[in-house]
């Protein structure tokens, strides 16, 4: 390494073995530097250092094994196959190849002593190894590794042991510097470990290693790079924050006298929580910086009236607001709300959606861009390149998770009009029903100013959730009866694990005809994802009017659907769902005054993670509560959506395990001791300098 560069600054190509034509494949696992290779870090460690006898081995385990060949034979079952059999002083064991030639054929020969690695299976005679690496021990066999192996993320181009030899080279640089960018005082007193020392112990750990805690993320190497990783991403999205703050937004100062009137005319107050929440978004729109606030409310906690509050603040100030949905039934129910309460004060509501007629959709564009249409609801289909604005200075979006970030970028970038001093940004209110645990929001959401109505309107009754075994579906069916002579109307949910609207469809059609034929005297109606949206609203807007007692459904009706006479919602196989879309699913009931029902029929048997989420939405009524249930059993891909988005990568941390660790994280981020070049330094290291929509 020349003229002392620090390894951040050494490019990839310095390793012996690394042409610029390589250097492009690793590009694709983000690796340009010495630095990008370092903390490019093992997934698991296999244990090659000691072997193991064949006595000892276990379906599953990965092992070294060491014996005498007695015998190999090219055998004929479904597939040719070479089967090896190798005998040590505590028992036999096959090894097995699909893939061989003659030469390897002949290096077993009977009585030639190998050493062999791979992972133990049943096979048809006891276990096997499949495709085991193999070594012939004799004079120059090597020794057995003093350090657990590393297993990396790889791509195509790169295999394992290639990717081993760079990362021992990187190792001997180790000492020119890979650099310290935290303040010893800056970090906890169990993570003062040398990040050198941690770096070196994640990519070699010494023989004797405990796996299990490595495996846990739990030791203190993992946790000291946990640690920086967080703060790297909380940087970036401070950063991102900063740079929102930058641009310039129109104020919208709002007109007392209409927003006196708006309320005037509801036929409720509001709650506290909702005029709470209303006076921290007008603070935030009265300021010329885009407003970045996150709205979570429970599902029926009023939030679409505090969207409509905020909308008519923008409206009054002569600007134009988009509401983004993300079905067409949850536009549509958004359309009507805000045209029953909007129209009246003479605001013109426009809709946009995939499914418009072409004259419909030019009538409609034609109000967007003159203006005539203040206030326009939409699906995705309001990014299109044909959706043009007159004056864009509020985007409210729904259910955020449901949408790509580059979408809500999209939407964003369609900005207000020409400022004095550049392009105006749009205000943003970011809604959603799915409670974001506290843990996550810290993390995933630093960006954001949060708003949270915990209070729902007087008058809800607390929906009474039952648990039934599948196999007393006839009872369920006697209730649903018995609720149909009450006059009151159910739901009756089918999910499905195929992420296959055809087969969805398929199963939500059997029941709705098996429901027909055992329900005696009750209207059925079948609303699915594959029906046309003109269909769906047909079927959904008989089922609100009263002509439906028992509406069949997929989990399309998860979100954006409001029948107060609904007081009984059945959800078929629950354990299939997430507790978040459970409670979504669930909190369609319960939204008159009269007392509602949620029967889980659950399949069985039911496992003990199924079980544990059923007893958790039994127990729970609070949206937030679940959320922390949901994060402590799935994780926080499921919550967040990014495993469509992929925003939440991180490589050591983990943001349900390294919880504990966030307000260390926050304490440092604020610190004086980060000065603006550590803070730069820290995210490139750990982001890559990849670009970072996060809640964009």
């Amino acid at each position: 390494m020349s003229g002392g560069k620090s390894l951040a600054e050494t490019p990839i190509t310095a390793l012996k073995g690394v042409g610029d034509k390589f250097a492009q494949v690793l590009g694709k696992l983000h690796i340009a530097t010495v630095q990008d290779l370092l903390f490019h870090l093992p997934l698991r460690y296999q244990d090659r250092t000691r072997v193991v006898p064949i006595a000892a081995l276990a379906p599953g385990m990965d092992a070294v094994i060491e014996g005498e060949v007695r015998a190999a034979d090219v055998v004929f079952g479904r597939r040719r196959s070479l089967l090896v059999k190798l005998q040590d002083n505590t028992g036999t064991l096959s090894l097995r190849f699909f893939h061989f030639t003659a030469a390897q054929k002949n290096r077993f020969a009977r009585g030639v002593r190998i050493r062999c690695y791979g992972e133990a299976r049943r096979g048809a005679a006891g276990l096997e190894l499949y495709h085991p690496e193999t070594e012939i021990v004799g004079a120059e066999t090597s020794d057995r590794p003093d350090t657990l192996t590393p297993v990396y993320p790889l791509t195509e181009g790169v295999s394992q042991t290639r990717l081993r030899s760079l990362v021992q080279q990187a190792l001997a640089m180790l000492e020119h510097g890979v650099t310290e960018l935290l303040p010893t005082d800056a970090l906890p007193s169990t993570l003062r470990y040398p990040l050198a020392g941690a770096l070196q112990y994640l990519h070699a750990p010494p023989a004797g290693a405990d796996l299990e805690q490595m495996a846990e993320g739990q030791h203190p190497a993992q946790q000291r790079l946990a640690l920086e990783e967080l703060l790297a991403h909380h940087l970036s999205l401070l950063e991102l924050r900063r740079s929102h703050s930058a641009v310039a937004a129109p104020p919208l100062p709002g007109d007392a006298s209409l927003e006196r009137d708006f309320l005037a005319r509801l036929p409720f107050s509001l709650t506290g929580a909702q005029r709470r929440v209303c006076a921290e978004i007008a603070a935030d729109l009265e300021q010329s910086r885009p407003m970045m606030r996150l709205l979570q409310g429970d599902v029926g906690a009023g939030k679409t009236l505090v969207a409509a509050l905020a909308a008519l603040r923008a409206m009054s100030a002569g600007a134009q607001v988009a509401v983004m949905a993300p079905t067409e039934i949850l536009a549509e129910q958004h359309r009507r709300n805000f045209c029953g309460w909007l129209e009246p004060l003479g605001i013109g509501v426009a809709q946009i959606t995939g499914s418009l007629k072409a004259s419909e959709r030019r009538r409609q564009l034609a109000a967007v861009e003159s203006g005539e249409a203040q206030l326009v609801v939409g699906t995705h289909a309001l990014f299109q390149a044909d959706v043009s604005f007159r004056n864009l200075a509020l985007v409210i979006i729904d259910e955020q998770h449901r949408f790509g970030v580059r979408q809500r970028l999209e939407l964003r970038e369609k900005g207000a009009a020409d400022g004095v001093s550049g392009r105006l940004q749009p205000h943003q209110l970011i809604m959603t029903a799915t409670p974001i645990p506290r843990t996550l929001a810290m993390s995933a959401f630093a960006d954001l100013d949060c708003s949270v109505i915990d209070e729902l309107p007087p008058g809800r009754q607390p929906i009474n959730t039952v648990a039934i075994s599948g196999e007393r579906r006839d009872r369920v069916m006697e209730r649903v009866q018995g609720a149909v002579a009450e006059a009151r109307q159910a739901y009756w949910v089918c999910t499905l694990i195929e992420d296959s609207e055809t087969l969805q469809a398929q199963a939500a059609e059997t029941t709705a005809s098996e429901l027909a034929e055992a329900l005696d005297g009750v209207r059925i109606a079948l609303v699915h994802g594959r029906l046309k949206p003109d269909e769906k609203e047909r079927v959904m807007n008989a089922f609100k009017a009263g002509e439906v007692d028992l509406l069949v459904a997929t989990t399309v009706i998860e979100v954006g659907v409001d029948v107060p006479n609904a007081s009984l919602m059945i959800i078929e196989n629950p354990e299939r769902l997430g507790l978040a879309q459970l409670h979504q699913l669930r909190g369609r009931v319960g939204r008159g005054s009269i007392a509602s029902h949620c029967v889980l029929l659950y399949g069985t048997p039911l496992s003990r993670n199924g079980r544990a989420r059923l007893q958790a939405l039994r127990q729970h009524s609070d949206g937030f509560a679940i959320a922390e249930e949901d994060l402590r059993l799935r994780g926080p891909g499921e919550i967040l959506g990014t495993r469509q988005t992929g925003e939440i990568e991180h490589r050591v941390a983990d943001l349900q395990r390294d919880a504990h660790l966030l307000p260390q994280v926050q304490r440092i981020a604020a610190s004086a001791a980060l000065t603006e070049d550590i803070r730069r330094q820290l995210i490139a290291r750990w982001l890559q300098n990849r670009p970072r929509y996060a809640e964009a």
